[in-house]
């Protein structure tokens, strides 16, 4: 049986993750920032142990990994669930909207994980699993800040597989489509306070869409759980787990865009050398 450390576990995938963990008879730290949430939602078992926690406060989160290991003695999976999205053009966003996601998406993402590896490493064992998003891989119009974000954990995990699969631990990225969780819902999914005309016919629709798709999504969080856990148990798990056939087309309508592009300016990537 194995340990669980999972952030934003009141709500969506967070939640799934952890309800089938519990249920398949392993141990779960169910981490929130409302822990009373997570609690009513989880229920009660001894194998569940709900701890609160703002991954942005860097000392809570050594706070709540200390508390793990001291109950469980050991964790093996670390699920970086916790984030929120923000709607608006890149120039919409203020200074403070930006600064206060990539707190929340990547520097409390870097602080739980900072707090988890040493664990791990003395282990020699261990599977990190960020949360990210098929928005991290190819951006999209209106989601711009989000995707950075996002971005910004496919290059950290790309480099922690590197560096961490000498010592035994292992590490994925998740990159979900749409899935019905509450993260089209006004407490997951910030909106820019500015707006711009200029960026209006395209960002109406956009913000149209994030109202009208929540609740629709095509996406079941229940087997993307079921998924994770196929993916722990595999003896050689993905660095990027795209999950969906939205994610899965827009990865691959990415793919087919850059390799077009590459091969129309080759010419002029390969003429940058000196002359000899």
């Amino acid at each position: 049986m194995r340990t669980w450390f999972i952030t934003g576990a009141s709500r969506g995938f967070g939640r799934a993750i952890a309800a089938q963990a519990v249920a398949a008879g392993d141990s779960v730290v169910a981490t929130a920032r409302d822990p009373q949430e997570a609690a009513s939602s989880l229920g009660n078992d001894p194998r569940l142990m709900v701890l609160p926690l703002d991954v942005t406060n860097e000392q809570q989160a050594r706070d709540a990994v200390a508390a793990a290991l001291e109950r469980f003695g050991r964790i093996d999976v670390l699920v970086n669930n916790a984030g929120y999205g923000l709607v608006g053009a890149v120039e919409e966003a203020s200074g403070l909207e930006v600064e206060r996601l990539f707190a929340t998406n990547v520097f409390g993402l870097l602080n739980v994980t900072r707090a988890v590896l040493p664990a791990m490493r003395s282990r020699r064992s261990g599977h990190v699993i960020h949360m990210s998003s098929v928005g991290g891989y190819s951006a999209s119009s209106g989601f711009g800040i989000y995707c950075a974000s996002k971005f910004a954990v496919e290059g950290i995990a790309e480099s922690m597989r590197l560096e961490l699969a000498p010592l035994g631990v292992r590490v994925t990225l998740v990159e979900p489509g749409y899935f019905r969780t509450d993260f089209l819902h006004r407490q997951s999914l910030a909106l820019a306070a500015r707006t711009i005309d200029d960026y209006a016919p395209l960002l109406d629709d956009v913000r149209a869409f994030a109202v009208g798709a929540d609740g629709q999504q095509p996406g079941d969080p229940e087997r993307l759980a079921a998924a994770l856990r196929e993916v722990i148990e595999s003896d050689d798990p993905p660095l990027r787990l795209a999950l969906g056939p939205d994610a899965v087309r827009r990865i691959e309508d990415k793919h087919r865009a850059v390799a077009a592009e590459v091969a129309a300016w080759r010419h002029l990537a390969m003429g940058t050398g000196f002359l000899r």
